[in-house]
């Protein structure tokens, strides 16, 4: 039985152990989280180096991606990534361009929601400019919520041209400051303080990373439709009482929960029996529909 270990600097509250069967193999998946605490998440890795299959690295990007994907390494994350000699180990990165255009195409084909002319608030598009570019593709309104959910200034961003202005003058400078300065670990990830809360009402759907989605989120969400990837059954229940109509994860649930692309990722890895640095998107494309991996779909 091969294991996937995902170590993330997020809230141990989120911790979750399942086994899955895929194509005839059984998969253990762990999420350990360490509540924002990078010694304990390094110690971890080395710990269970060489014993398990592949780690996904979790709460922390090591590269962000820039227009034409030109890749930056995020400091705060080499000295975690560092700590797996034997085993590989994945942040999501490498999958999360292919998921997330995935995800907003199948809302517009098959989850029944036409895109054109939608107000979408993408809370955070630095890390995931597939998914902006995408979005843009069908026709969308968007807010690209970088400069208010990172760094707290009321400056939302309205053109794909302008984000990518922005990215070259952030992405330098992001990458080489400490993460916990412009991203919820630890316990300020219980944290919900209303902010922005024009940007949530006007906007049809709500997409990007869970956490900045939820940094800020107001009480009324009637009829939103969110688009995210990491999901526990706390926060589906918090989402449902919020009255959101309708949830898309990027990546599968298993057992209640959808894990986060780093998770995927690795799993992915483990099952094409390759080094992560041999695999293209394509190979994750083809891996995807070869072991039927759907994303997930709530309607409250």
């Amino acid at each position: 039985m091969k294991r996937i270990v995902s170590v993330s600097i997020g809230s141990t509250s989120r911790d979750k152990k399942v086994i899955v069967r895929l194509n005839g193999d059984d998969y253990i998946i762990e999420r350990i989280g360490t509540d924002g605490d990078f010694n304990r998440a390094i110690n971890i890795i080395r710990e269970l180096d060489g014993k398990v299959d592949v780690f996904g690295m979790g709460g922390i990007d090591l590269y962000l991606y820039g227009k034409n994907n030109k890749k930056y390494v995020l400091k705060s994350a080499l000295s975690i990534a560092n700590a797996a000699q034997k085993t590989p180990i994945v942040d999501g990165s490498g999958l999360k361009n292919t998921l997330e255009r995935n995800v907003v195409k199948y809302i517009n084909d098959q989850g029944g929601i036409s895109l054109y002319g939608k107000n979408v608030l993408l809370v955070c598009a630095l890390d995931r400019f597939g998914m902006a570019e995408t979005f843009c593709d069908m026709g969308c309104r968007m807010v690209f919520g970088d400069v208010m959910f990172a760094l707290g200034l009321p400056f939302p961003i309205r053109r794909l041209a302008n984000l990518y202005r922005v990215a070259d003058i952030l992405l330098p400078v992001v990458s080489r400051i400490p993460f916990e300065n412009f991203y919820p670990t630890g316990n300020k990830q219980y944290e919900i303080i209303k902010k922005f809360e024009k940007y949530y009402h006007e906007a049809d759907i709500i997409a990007g990373d869970f956490l900045y989605i939820k940094k800020h989120m107001p009480d009324n969400m009637d009829n939103k439709i969110i688009v995210t990837n990491t999901i526990t059954e706390d926060d589906l229940e918090m989402l449902k009482k919020r009255g959101v109509k309708a949830l898309f994860t990027s990546t599968p649930e298993f057992d209640g929960r959808s894990f986060g692309t780093n998770v995927m990722e690795a799993l992915l890895v483990s099952m094409s029996g390759k080094k992560p640095d041999e695999l293209t998107q394509q190979m994750y494309q083809d891996l995807i529909a070869k072991f039927r991996i759907t994303h997930r779909v709530v309607y409250f």
